[in-house]
């Protein structure tokens, strides 16, 4: 049986390497050095902090200094990373994850020194093998629980992409696969974008008795028509944004999520800088932060009209105030 690995033992690494334990694949999730306090709870309780269900037995947990026996006979790699340290992560591994076939990427963004896509980063640090980018709705959280989720796996062969994907594939973890790389690697940074402003209206709710439902709603309809724009202009396609990766993502990112928490920090009047000191403190990444000016550059230099996305960017970054996402209504 192939073997799957996972680098990075965040939650969603975490997540998605107890799904493959639990679909009977010969797996093991690998602690990068970052990963200190995760490791420590994982190891103690055989439980992930941010995580409620324990580890299956059959998964093995390697330290940072266990990399070669992680990565030994492994097919498929997981870069379980975020974008801006997917590059250093790529080379930790590279002498020893050699013989791969696939790199299987998780990030949700894109690499802020460069402004490259995650799959153009792993494609130079990790060049012998087919990278393959995922995206879709699907919450760590659920995921880890079994419950029912579905994603998307995209890669310029559409066949490395089903191959790699297809061990995992089961009721728990439902995929899709597209050939259309661009598309849900767009897809998956701005819709964190998107629920941010969604958690901005849920932080403003909590000082009224105005639950903003028809304004999320509405909110919700113009970020899939700006991203589809967004898409399309990067040489996706529409069908890509209104899909899993799209408007799929959008929806469960801003219902739950770390990205729709900061924005409801933010919307309750915490400062964003100190919202986000806050969320990190705990240990939760919250990529959507960089990908709001990612986004914004991107419309920028596009000449794309995109006023719901532009007035997430002016409360974290112009000194905003919260309600004017409402704006992008008019």
């Amino acid at each position: 049986m192939a073997r799957v690995t996972v680098f990075g033992a965040g939650a969603m690494g975490t997540a998605i390497a107890m799904h493959c334990a639990r679909a009977g694949l010969d797996s093991a999730l690998w602690a990068n050095p970052h990963d200190e306090r995760a490791l420590q709870a994982l190891i103690a309780f055989r439980k992930h902090p941010a995580l409620s269900e324990h580890l299956p037995d059959s998964l093995p947990v390697h330290a940072p200094d266990e990399l070669e026996q992680a990565a030994k006979g492994v097919e498929t790699v997981i870069m379980a990373s975020t974008s801006d340290t997917a590059r250093s992560l790529a080379r930790m591994i590279h002498d020893v994850v050699g013989e791969a076939r696939f790199v299987v990427s998780v990030a949700k963004g894109m690499e802020t020194e460069t402004g490259q896509r995650v799959s153009e980063v792993l494609a130079e640090e990790l060049p012998g093998a087919a990278t393959v980018s995922v995206g879709g709705p699907c919450l760590a959280s659920e995921l880890a629980g079994g419950a029912p989720s579905a994603a998307i796996w995209a890669s310029a062969g559409i066949d490395d992409a089903r191959t790699a994907g297809a061990p995992l594939s089961n009721y728990s973890y439902q995929l899709e696969f597209t050939d259309d790389v661009v598309g849900v690697e767009i897809c998956s940074m701005a819709k964190n974008v998107a629920a941010m402003g969604i958690g901005l209206l849920d932080g403003l709710g909590k000082f009224s008795d105005e639950q903003y439902r028809n304004a999320k709603a509405a909110l919700f309809t113009k970020a899939v028509k700006e991203l589809r724009a967004l898409v399309e202009a990067m040489g996706g396609r529409a069908e890509t944004a209104m899909g899993l990766a799209g408007a799929g993502d959008i929806l469960v990112t801003s219902e739950g999520g770390r990205n729709r928490l900061y924005g409801e920090l933010v919307g309750e009047g915490d400062d964003p800088t100190a919202a986000l000191r806050q969320l990190e403190g705990r240990g939760m990444t919250v990529e959507g932060v960089s990908a709001a000016r990612d986004v914004h550059r991107l419309a920028r230099e596009l000449g794309l009209d995109m006023p719901y996305h532009s007035s997430v960017y002016r409360v974290l970054f112009e000194g905003g105030e919260p309600l004017a996402v409402l704006d992008a209504l008019v």
